[in-house]
């Protein structure tokens, strides 16, 4: 049987495949496995019951599965505080500011309305290791708890959970951002109330697009997965820079005021150099993985900035940057982690910084972009293989290894096995576009033939 949880909770499309019974029974298996310090009458060894703090983005699913969380959970003998409507980096901030006992979160990032999700954080705020998902998974198929009378839970609206997370929001910045011009585009999602609050708090020039959610219009042709838009209003509105965020608000993208995208490697740069700068760059080291460009690489190297490598995934950067100690970690798609203000990728508050640096360097966008020099990147995906013996064939190998020697050190080559289906990624980077492609269809080619059915 295929794992439930994925590489960021349980998701699939509502009412199908995440259902309200599978929402309360996980809800419920939640209980179980997070609600430390349990006694057998239900109640916990310090005296009180646990405390789960859930919130979701505005897609109209939400409102039925949070429900059902919130049941799960109260039914289990957990007091629940209803935060709404907020972003995901917000629902991990309030678990370790209230010092809750677990956090849920239902949403399905950048994805369209159709689907959610529902994932999960441990005390601190903190996203789950695969074991501790496991066994939620595996306590799904045990008895629920079941306490009576006045041990069951409670369920109660968290009034100021947006008004703490401005005001932390607010106290991580370095300077305020007065004379900025900000266009936001806060994807129809959860960032459409908090977004353009903070921004304007912090002083700076605010105009927004992509903050009228009504449930179904959430990432629908606007957010950071659709950037036309934005590049287009900042143009439009003559801003300083746009910023965008997907639907649950944990990723950040840019476009510079001539509406050329900033992506999440060049934030890291200008993040990373600005923060080693002034000496708060732990290590002088940043987190990044695989799939990050090779201009990343050299920028880092070129400003005595060491970068240690993951598997994708905004999880292993997370296992990364805890693991080692470090401040500064991410993806090119935007999550992007300053772990001494979030334990997890905050869209809003990458943005804050960005800005930030803007305001205390004079710089424009682009000036600061230009540390890293982005190289072409061609992603071919290789699809109906047999993905697994992709490390195992020689073949392979030496065309890689051919493909390599010819680039030198002017490009990269990376081919990764699908974790979820029969198919191969194929990614090489080159000075030039053409190159890039035509080795990419080179080496798709030679995996094809050697590993297709």
């Amino acid at each position: 049987m295929a794992r439930l949880f994925g590489t960021d909770g349980v998701r699939g499309l509502a009412n199908s495949d995440l259902t309200v019974e599978l929402a309360l029974g996980l809800a419920q298996a939640a209980a179980v496995v997070l609600g430390q310090g349990r006694v057998a009458d239900g109640r916990r060894a310090s005296g009180r019951r646990p405390v789960a703090v859930v919130a979701r983005d505005p897609r109209v699913s939400g409102e039925f599965i949070s429900a059902a969380v919130s049941a799960g959970l109260a039914s289990s003998g957990v007091d629940v505080f209803d935060a709404g409507v907020i972003p995901t980096p917000a629902a991990a901030f309030l678990v370790a500011d209230f010092k809750a006992d677990l956090g849920v979160m239902i949403s399905a990032s950048h994805n369209p309305a159709p689907d959610n999700g529902i994932k999960f954080f441990g005390q601190g705020g903190t996203k789950l290791p695969d074991e501790v998902e496991d066994r939620i998974e595996a306590a799904l198929a045990a008895p629920s708890l079941a306490p009576t009378g006045t041990e069951v839970g409670r369920i109660r609206r968290f009034a100021d959970a947006e008004d703490r997370y401005v005001v932390h929001l607010l106290s991580t910045l370095p300077n305020q951002l007065g004379g900025i011009h900000v266009l936001l585009d806060c994807a129809h999602g959860a960032a459409s109330g908090v977004s353009p609050q903070v921004f304007t708090d912090a002083g700076a020039k605010v105009t927004v697009i992509g903050a009228d959610p009504d449930g179904i219009n959430i990432n629908d042709g606007v957010g950071s997965t659709h950037l036309d838009n934005l590049a287009a209003a900042v143009l439009s509105h003559g801003a300083d820079l746009g910023i965008a965020h997907d639907g649950d608000a944990d990723r950040c993208l840019a476009v510079d005021k001539e509406g050329n995208v900033v992506d999440g490697d060049q934030i890291m740069a200008i993040l990373a150099v600005s923060m080693a700068q002034r000496g708060v760059l732990q290590d002088r080291t940043l987190v990044a993985t695989v799939m990050s460009n090779l201009g990343l690489r050299r920028a880092m190297a070129e400003n005595n900035i060491k970068m240690l490598e993951t598997k994708v995934g905004d999880r292993y950067v997370l296992e990364a940057l805890g693991e080692h100690g470090l401040s500064l970690g991410g993806e090119q798609s935007g999550h992007v982690i300053m772990t001494k203000f979030a334990t997890t990728g905050d869209g809003i508050l990458t943005g804050l910084h960005l800005v930030a640096e803007m305001k205390r360097t004079g710089k424009t966008l682009a000036e600061l972009a230009s540390v890293m020099t982005v190289y072409p990147q061609v992603l071919e995906n290789v699809r109906g293989v047999d993905h697994h013996s992709l490390g195992s064939n020689t073949v392979i190998a030496d065309a890689v290894g051919a493909v390599e020697a010819e680039l030198g050190d002017s490009g990269r080559v990376l081919l990764r096995a699908s974790g979820t289906e029969p198919m191969v990624r194929v990614m090489v980077e080159a000075e030039h576009h053409d190159a890039a492609e035509q080795m990419a269809e080179r080496l798709a080619a030679v995996v094809r033939s050697q590993l297709g059915n």
